[in-house]
C-alpha cells in the first residue's frame, strides 16, 4: 500500500492526482475525514463499490451507503433535496453530518432499489479536495478493526494492506462519529445517531 503524507492546510497537488487516478482506475483508497478514516471508492463504479462493500462485509440491499461529495450543489444531483432539506443542510455542512436523503436516479445499479442515500460534505479540505477533483462523490465507510474505528495510520495500513491501494496519511482523527439525521422527511428530522456534530 503506497502511503501519501497531506496535510489539510497545504494539499499536495500531484499526490491529490494520484489519490484520484487511483479512484478513477476502481481503486479503493483510505482517507482522512472530520471525523474518523475512510474508505472509498468511486461513488459511480459499480465494480468497484461491489468490491468495498466486500472487504466491509456491507449487503448493499439492506445497508444505506454514504458518499462524500465537495459541496451541496453535487449533493443535489444524487440526492433529492427539497428547499427544507437544503436549508438545513447549509446551515449544518460542510461538517460531520450524515444526512440520509432520498436517492436520485443518477446513483449507479448497486443502489437500485435502494430509495435512501447518506450525503457528507465533511470540514475536512482533503476529503473536500478529493471530491471535487474526481468530479463526483466517493463511496465511503468508515475504517474499522473488529468493530471499532482506527485512528491510527499505521495500524490502518496492517488492517487494510491488499485491499486498499492508496493511504492518505492526513494525521490522527479526532475518533468520534458523524452525526446522522434521516431527513427524508425534512420536516421532521430525525438523528438516527448521535455522534460528532451538533444540529443546528
Amino acid at each position: 500500500m503506497k502511503v501519501l503524507h497531506i496535510y489539510p492546510s497545504n494539499i499536495n497537488d500531484r499526490f491529490l492526482d494520484e489519490a484520484v487516478e487511483c479512484l478513477k482506475d476502481g481503486g479503493v483508497i483510505i482517507y482522512p475525514t472530520d471525523s474518523l478514516y475512510a474508505l472509498g471508492c468511486d461513488a459511480l463504479n459499480n465494480v468497484a463499490i461491489e468490491k468495498l462493500c466486500k472487504v466491509k462485509g456491507i449487503n448493499p440491499q439492506k445497508h444505506t451507503l454514504s458518499v462524500v461529495c465537495d459541496g451541496l450543489s453535487m449533493a443535489s444531483e444524487y440526492a433529492k433535496i427539497d428547499n427544507e432539506a437544503f436549508r438545513i443542510m447549509r446551515r449544518n455542512l460542510p461538517g460531520a453530518f450524515t444526512f440520509i436523503l432520498p436517492a436520485s436516479t443518477k446513483l449507479p445499479k448497486v443502489f437500485k432499489g435502494r430509495k435512501a442515500v447518506g450525503i457528507r460534505v465533511p470540514d475536512n479540505p482533503i476529503a473536500v479536495a478529493i471530491s471535487e477533483r474526481l468530479g463526483n462523490p466517493i463511496l465511503s465507510t468508515s475504517a474499522q478493526q473488529d468493530g471499532d474505528d482506527i485512528l491510527d495510520p499505521q495500524v490502518l495500513m496492517d488492517e487494510y494492506n491488499g485491499v486498499a491501494a492508496l493511504l492518505i496519511d492526513g494525521g490522527e482523527c479526532d475518533g468520534h462519529s458523524s452525526t446522522v439525521v434521516d431527513i427524508t422527511d425534512s420536516y421532521n428530522p430525525e438523528i438516527v445517531r448521535e455522534g460528532k456534530g451538533e444540529l443546528q
